[in-house]
């Protein structure tokens, strides 16, 4: 029997959407890895670095040998810092040995793309790259700052318009509570218009959780103080009522949320919210995630 042609480095992470999508590592590990409120690359073994073009070409060979792929995710924490060549061998490998594929995705920091011309970024696009996963985390500076980032509103602003200039799909997350108590207002407000300013095809919210203890989080932010359920709410709420997305799919489905949120903005906006006002004030009729069903 044929081990599986592919070695991985755990944890592996991918996004929700990605769970019947081929899992190939191009990278092990974030660059950045600085982000306080992120544990998913702290583990010794995930220190980062770039893997073995030649292991990673010989990897989807074999792949095309044995099996028939439809989806690859392109791990780990951002792939994007690849130099484009050397991706555009990836994807041209995949298109080679994986005929049947009919999307490529990654994670992508903000940064990765500030060397990348919108040319480069089309050559991928052409190539395959359809989708980028985007953590903008937020749209407030101070709350970007507080967590160690690494990037600000107009960093994450330029990469989003440049990869949607090239044709490549957005998909970008926002965390809900990830600002606490003090700055939650902002955490909104700006996020919102972050969005409104790209008009990302796919937004989501998750909920910041702190699994291994807020320690790490508080040493930039000494006086967080994280949302009770319903502050959550209200500051969704605050959010989807400052959103003006013409074409944009929205989910709040993710393990960590407590209500559960599918539609299309604009179009859905008002049904969303309602669903949203439903939990802030009738919470027994709303259908909430029980807390022992959340987590990352």
């Amino acid at each position: 029997m044929h081990e599986f042609p592919i070695h991985y480095v755990e944890p592996v992470f991918r996004p929700p959407s990605e769970a019947h999508s081929l899992i190939l590592p191009v990278t092990n590990g974030c660059s950045w890895n600085k982000c306080t409120f992120c544990e998913m690359y702290t583990a010794p073994q995930k220190k980062f670095r770039a893997r073995d073009e030649s292991e990673v070409l010989e990897e989807i060979r074999k792949c095309g040998e044995r099996m028939i792929v439809q989806r690859v995710f392109l791990a780990d924490g951002d792939a994007m810092i690849l130099p484009t060549h050397r991706l555009l061998r990836i994807l041209e490998a995949i298109r080679d040995h994986l005929p049947d594929v009919e999307r490529v995705t990654s994670y992508c920091l903000p940064r990765n793309l500030k060397k990348k011309s919108v040319a480069e970024l089309k050559e991928l696009q052409d190539a395959g790259l359809a989708m980028l996963y985007v953590g903008a985390e937020s749209g407030d500076d101070e709350v970007l700052r507080r967590v160690n980032k690494g990037e600000t509103y107009d960093s994450t602003r330029d990469a989003l318009l440049k990869a949607g200039e090239a044709g490549i799909k957005r998909s970008v997350m926002i965390l809900n509570g990830l600002g606490g108590k003090s700055l939650s207002d902002q955490h909104a407000l700006h996020s919102a218009q972050l969005m409104n300013e790209t008009q990302p095809e796919f937004l989501s919210t998750l909920v910041v959780s702190f699994p291994q203890g807020m320690e790490r989080y508080r040493e930039q932010f000494p006086d967080f103080e994280p949302l009770n359920q319903q502050e959550l709410f209200l500051e969704a709420e605050r959010l989807l009522e400052n959103l003006e997305l013409d074409n944009t799919v929205f989910r709040s489905d993710h393990a960590s949320n407590y209500l559960v949120l599918k539609g299309t903005l604009g179009r859905d906006k008002e049904r969303m919210l309602a669903q949203v006002r439903t939990a802030i004030h009738t919470p027994e009729q709303a259908r909430l995630r029980p807390e022992w069903m959340r987590g990352l």
